[in-house]
């Protein structure tokens, strides 16, 4: 697995804070060597991510919504409010999103996608991962807090 610069995601949260400045609560960011964490108010536990993750053999970038409550039962919960507005995404995000159990611990859902291994050294990459993270908080962030 290639190691992608901590400033690569540094570029992403850059470029991500600038295209969601319309969606209300307040943000808050954080990049690491392996992605971008991405919340409202205090929310931590229902939240955003860009984030590489092994699959397999391989490494993969993940992108969308996560539920990570400690209790299946309070992930599912959520994860079944959002569905019951899927129609209303799923015209915004498309066929690419997932629901289901999150890749690799069965207790949290998610609502995500995965990508190939960005280039840390391709700022059109950071763009795109930007703008689709902003896509999904853009989109699920209003139907969370309904």
């Amino acid at each position: 697995m290639r190691r992608v610069e901590r400033t690569f995601f540094h570029q992403v949260q850059d470029v991500f804070e600038g295209f969601v400045l319309d969606v209300g609560g307040v943000l808050h960011t954080t990049a690491h060597g392996r992605g971008l964490k991405v919340w409202y108010d205090d929310a931590t536990r229902e939240h955003y991510e860009a984030q590489l993750i092994r699959v397999g053999d391989g490494t993969v970038l993940e992108i969308g919504f996560h539920a990570e409550h400690p209790k299946v039962a309070a992930n599912e919960a959520v994860l079944t409010r959002l569905l019951g507005s899927e129609r209303a995404w799923r015209r915004d995000l498309g066929d690419e999103p997932e629901a289901g159990a999150f890749i690799g611990v069965d207790r949290w859902r998610r609502i995500s996608e995965t990508w190939d291994e960005p280039d840390p050294d391709d700022i059109d990459d950071a763009i795109e991962i930007a703008a689709r993270l902003a896509d999904y908080v853009s989109v699920l962030e209003p139907l969370r807090r309904a």
